[in-house]
């Protein structure tokens, strides 16, 4: 971590010349700790990107009524997306839409009997509770929702924030709207696009966009709060925008190890460890200083994983299956460089039987409680539940799945390619002082300067953690089956079909 975080590598922001040395240092990491090559001959995967920003010199977002214009001023009022939207001008009327969730399985759908062809659809962020977390995670994913979108006719959306969701102040997310984002260069591989425009507002001022409208923004809040059906309604005012990009070739590598099992007939499938690590580099100065060093998000699940790493290597036996680690690039960016190995892996897809993600697992406190995401969807759920008991450590399911962490870190591209997966962070007993603990973490350092070396870590926790962790890898890795998804998860859909008489949505 003293090494990833420090300001000589300026926030490990993808493509850059921090990015590149992090790189090559964990390449150099592996190799001492005897993890061989997983990309061929070397430790790197490359890939080629677009870096895209926002010119706001040349960008405008205003509300039109009555012939009056009403501008809303960017970093006050609203964020444009500089990820979604395409150059240009939209002049469209707005709707309302709920949650804009289009959910099927759960006989749920926001859009149905909407007319949004040639609108914008103004949405709150959240979902409704009685659908299960991971489905609305799902659904609430950019790609899934950019094509419920564009399938109803929309050609832009608008999100609301909630003030039960909001993780980051509105005043940091609007220092870092400058900062580029990046796509694939290869259009085949972004799944996200098509809307003309994508904005966030400011929940401080949402009531601009409700003004004069048939509910407030504080009435639909508050029944989305009691979890109420919340209405669908046109909006006065129309959206008027104007977006211009920039854009730059970017390469980055993901770093790619192999520890090889000891089982002839198990070593060709892959028990996958991942971990980002880039974070979002130089931004808007905040208290002075404007190195984003991302200790936690995420030096600390990269350094968790090069210790996993160590023990694994050094025990006497080594896991039957192979275990596989990917230290991937672009996660801050929409996930990239996990889906680049995902969906172009360096070793057979159909190897692939499981992926244990670690993306800022917290170890701010000693560690009694583990938080999974993922925990009931596969049968990897019973087996850490089993290896957490011989440690101590009680299991906990996402206790907050409206924040949509699920699909927000990498091994949402694992579990679009079928193969089931896990991630953690430290857990806590609701209401307790450790609760208070990561709630003030996320309020004053997440994505912020002070994600730094200066921050309190209980290193004994995180110990127990990479002790725990190696022993649920190696479990998973000794197991005579591969995990498989359960028979009532909604992602068992993505599974690979089996061979001609194995089991449909279980990979063969």
């Amino acid at each position: 971590m003293e090494f990833l975080a420090s300001d000589e590598l300026q926030g490990r922001e993808t493509g850059s010349e921090g990015y590149r040395k992090a790189a090559a240092y964990v390449a150099e990491q592996l190799a001492a700790a005897g993890v061989k090559p997983g990309a061929g001959e070397g430790y790197l995967q490359e890939m080629a990107l677009v870096s895209r920003r926002l010119v706001e010199e040349r960008s405008r977002l205003a509300l039109v009524r009555g012939g009056k214009q009403t501008p809303l001023v960017l970093g006050e009022d609203a964020i444009i997306s500089s990820r979604m939207g395409e150059p240009g001008a939209v002049d469209a009327p707005m709707v309302f839409v709920g949650y804009g969730l289009s959910i099927p399985d759960a006989g749920y759908d926001d859009l149905a009997g909407v007319d949004l062809k040639g609108k914008v659809a103004v949405i709150l962020q959240g979902g409704p509770e009685k659908i299960s977390g991971a489905l609305r995670a799902h659904h609430g994913s950019s790609s899934e929702r950019a094509k419920a979108l564009r399938k109803a006719g929309a050609v832009g959306v608008i999100l609301v924030q909630s003030p039960k969701l909001v993780e980051v102040p509105w005043e940091r997310s609007a220092k870092a709207r400058k900062m580029p984002s990046m796509m694939f260069a290869d259009p085949s591989l972004n799944d996200d696009q098509g809307l003309k425009v994508s904005a966030v507002i400011n929940m401080a001022r949402a009531q601009k966009l409700f003004a004069g409208a048939p509910h407030t923004y504080e009435e639909v809040v508050a029944l989305s709060n009691a979890d109420k059906p919340l209405p669908r309604f046109e909006l006065p005012s129309r959206l008027k925008a104007e977006l211009a990009f920039e854009t730059s070739p970017v390469k980055a590598s993901n770093v790619v190890g192999v520890l090889p099992g000891s089982d002839p007939k198990l070593a060709g499938e892959y028990v996958v460890l991942s971990a980002h690590l880039d974070h979002v580099g130089v931004g808007e100065p905040i208290n002075g200083d404007g190195i984003y060093n991302g200790a936690m998000d995420n030096a600390s699940g990269v350094a968790a994983l090069l210790e996993v790493a160590k023990v694994l290597q050094a025990s006497e036996t080594k896991p039957r299956r192979s275990v596989l680690f990917a230290l991937v690039a672009g996660e801050e960016k929409g996930l990239l460089g996990s889906k680049y190995f995902a969906a172009r892996p360096t070793v057979p897809a159909e190897g692939l039987v499981a992926d244990l993600n670690l993306d800022m697992f917290l170890p701010l406190m000693p560690f009694t409680h583990v938080m999974s995401q993922g925990l009931d969807e596969s049968t990897l759920g019973a087996s850490l539940r089993q290896v957490a008991a011989g440690h101590g450590v009680m299991v906990q399911a996402d206790p907050q799945p409206n924040r949509m962490g699920f699909v927000r870190s990498d091994q949402y591209s694992f579990i679009r390619e079928g193969v089931p997966a896990l991630a953690f962070k430290f857990g806590f007993e609701p209401g307790s002082k450790e609760e208070l603990l990561q709630k003030q973490w996320y309020r004053e350092r997440y994505h912020a300067p002070a994600d730094d070396l200066s921050q309190p870590v209980d290193k004994e926790g995180a110990a127990k953690f990479v002790r725990m962790l190696a022993e649920l890898a190696r479990t998973v890795a000794d197991a005579p089956e591969r995990p498989r998804w359960n028979e009532s998860s909604f992602f068992r859909r993505f599974a690979k079909t089996a061979e001609k008489g194995g089991e449909p949505g279980v990979r063969p």
